[in-house]
C-alpha cells in the first residue's frame, strides 16, 4: 500500500541508471565532492586548510545525514546551508572551511552541470545502441519492397530497409546535436555571489591570477577543461535549454518512428514485440495493440512540451540573480532525461523484436501496383510499335473500371487482367509478369540504403565501447 504520490517516470519508465544520476546519494556526494575540490585547490594555492581537514571531509562524501539535514532546512528554510552544516557535524575539524567564499550556487549549479554531461553520456550511449539495431534491421531489409506511402496515400514503392534509414538519419542528426552540446558543456566554477569573484579575491589578498587559478584547478578535479567565462551568480539558464532542445530533437525523432510503426502495425506488415502473456485490450482478447510505439509517443509529447521550461527560465532571470528558477529546474530537467532515457529505451526494444510480414507488404504493394506499372506498360508497347496516344486512352478507360471495381463493389483490382485481355495491346502473360516485377519499380533504395549503411557502421564503431545496452521494459 502507498499513500504517497510516485513518479510514474521511476516507477514505471526510466532505467535505474537515468534514476541514479538523479538521486539523492549523486547530488549529494557531488556536493561534498565540490566543497573538497575547493578546499583542496584553496589549499594548494596557500590557504590555512590542513590535510587532515581535507582527509575528515573525503571520508564523508557518501554518508549523507539526510535526517539531520532535513531538520535543519525545516529550520533554514535553505537546503545549501543545510547540508554545509549537516557536513560540518560529521567533520567538526573542517567545518570552520567548509564552503568557504562560495555561495549556493557553487555546489547547485556546478552539481546540475556535472550530472547533466553524466545524463547526456547515458544517453549517448542508449542513441548509438538505437542506431545499430536499426542498422542491422535495415542491412536485413534492404532489398524487401513495400509500398511507400505519401499523405498516408499509397505512392510510388520503397524497400522496408530505407524506410528504416530514415528513422536512422533522424537519430545521426541528434547524436550530432548531443556530441556538440557535450563538447561545449563548461563548469560554472566559483565566481561568488555576482559574478565577480569579490570574496576568493579578498581570500586571496586581492591576486587576480590565484583566483583565476582556483576555477581551473576546481575544473579539473571535477573533471572538466573549462568554466564559464563571466557569469552572474548562477551560470546561462540557456544551457539548460541547449541541453533540453537536445532531448527535444530526440523525442521529435522518436515520435515520427513511433508513429510510422502504429500505421504499419494497423496495415499489419509489422508487430512490435508482444510477449505470450501480454493482454492487448481488456476487453477485446484478440487484440494487439502497440503500446510501446504509444507509449514513446506519449513521452515524447512530454518531453518536447518540457523543453518549454527552461526557455521561459532563462527569458526571466533577473540581472545576476533571481530564485524563480529553483523549483522548475529540479523537476523539469531530470524528468526530460528520464523520459528520454525510457523512449530510447523502448526504440531498442522494439526494433529489436520487430515482426515484419513480408507477405502482407507483397498483397499491399500488388494491390496498388497495377496503376503505378501503367506508364511502364505504355513504354513497352509503344517501344513494340504501338500508338502511344491510343494506348493512353485505353489505359484511362481501363484504369476507371479497375478503381471503380475495387471502391464500389470491394472486388480485386483487375486492371493488369484486363490490359492483358485487350488485344491493342499485345501482350503476354511472361511479358507483363516481367515489367511487373516489384524491384523494378523501388528505384535506388536498396542502393541507396547500401550506399548510406556504411557511414552508419563508421559512427557505431567510432562509439563501440558504447555497444550492449541493456535495456529493461518493466510493463
Amino acid at each position: 500500500m502507498s499513500d504517497k504520490y510516485e513518479n510514474p517516470l521511476c516507477k514505471r519508465y526510466a532505467s535505474a541508471q537515468m534514476q541514479n544520476i538523479f538521486s539523492d546519494d549523486n547530488k549529494f556526494s557531488t556536493w561534498r565532492k565540490l566543497w573538497i575540490a575547493l578546499a583542496e585547490s584553496q589549499k594548494e594555492l596557500g590557504l590555512n586548510i590542513s590535510a587532515e581537514q581535507i582527509a575528515e571531509m573525503k571520508a564523508h562524501i557518501s554518508d549523507i545525514n539526510y535526517e539531520r539535514a532535513a531538520k535543519i532546512e525545516r529550520e533554514t528554510r535553505h537546503d545549501v546551508m543545510a547540508h554545509i552544516r549537516a557536513y560540518g557535524e560529521q567533520c567538526p575539524t573542517s567545518a570552520p572551511i567548509i564552503h568557504l567564499g562560495a555561495t549556493s550556487c557553487y555546489v547547485g549549479d556546478n552539481t546540475d552541470i556535472i550530472l547533466q554531461r553524466a545524463a547526456l553520456l547515458l544517453i549517448k550511449k542508449l542513441i548509438i545502441n538505437a542506431i545499430a539495431k536499426l542498422c542491422d534491421f535495415a542491412e536485413k531489409y534492404k532489398a524487401l519492397p513495400c509500398l511507400a506511402y505519401t499523405h498516408f496515400q499509397a505512392a510510388q514503392p520503397t524497400t522496408v530497409g530505407k524506410r528504416a534509414t530514415l528513422w536512422i538519419q533522424d537519430l545521426l542528426l541528434d547524436l550530432e546535436h548531443l556530441d556538440f552540446m557535450l563538447g561545449k558543456l563548461k563548469l560554472l566554477g566559483c565566481k561568488g555571489t555576482t559574478g565577480t569573484g569579490a570574496s576568493f579575491l579578498t581570500l586571496f589578498d586581492g591576486d587576480h591570477g590565484k583566483v583565476k587559478e582556483l576555477e581551473q584547478k576546481i575544473a579539473q578535479k571535477m573533471g572538466f577543461e573549462k568554466v564559464y567565462p563571466v557569469s552572474g551568480q548562477t551560470y546561462s539558464r540557456k544551457i539548460d535549454y541547449y541541453t533540453l532542445s537536445v532531448l527535444s530533437g530526440i523525442a521529435q525523432s522518436a515520435y515520427k518512428f513511433s508513429n510510422d510503426v502504429r500505421l504499419l502495425s494497423h496495415l499489419k506488415e509489422v508487430d512490435e514485440p508482444f510477449e505470450d502473456g501480454q493482454v492487448g485490450s481488456s476487453a477485446m482478447a484478440y487484440k494487439k495493440n502497440p503500446m510501446r510505439s504509444e507509449r514513446i509517443a506519449s513521452l515524447a509529447r512530454y518531453v518536447m512540451t518540457d523543453a518549454l521550461n527552461p526557455a521561459l527560465t532563462a527569458s526571466a532571470q533577473w540581472l545576476e540573480r533571481t530564485l524563480d528558477d529553483s523549483a522548475n529546474k529540479r523537476i523539469s530537467v531530470p524528468e526530460a532525461f528520464l523520459a528520454t532515457d525510457a523512449i530510447l529505451s523502448l526504440i531498442i526494444n522494439i526494433v529489436g523484436g520487430l515482426t515484419v510480414y513480408p507477405k502482407i507488404t507483397e498483397k499491399h504493394l500488388t494491390e496498388e501496383l497495377p496503376f503505378m506499372a501503367t506508364e511502364n506498360i505504355l513504354m513497352y508497347c509503344v517501344k513494340k510499335g504501338g500508338d502511344r496516344q491510343a494506348l493512353h486512352e485505353r489505359i484511362r478507360v481501363h484504369s476507371m473500371s479497375a478503381a471503380k471495381k475495387i471502391k464500389l463493389d470491394g472486388g480485386e483490382n483487375d486492371l493488369i487482367t484486363r490490359i492483358l485481355n485487350d488485344v491493342d495491346f499485345n501482350l503476354t502473360k511472361n511479358e507483363i509478369d516481367n515489367i511487373m516485377r516489384a524491384e523494378q519499380f523501388t528505384g535506388r533504395a536498396k542502393e541507396q540504403t547500401e550506399e548510406f549503411l556504411p557511414d552508419v557502421k563508421t559512427v557505431i564503431d567510432a562509439n563501440k565501447e558504447l555497444l550492449g545496452a541493456e535495456v529493461n521494459i518493466t510493463v
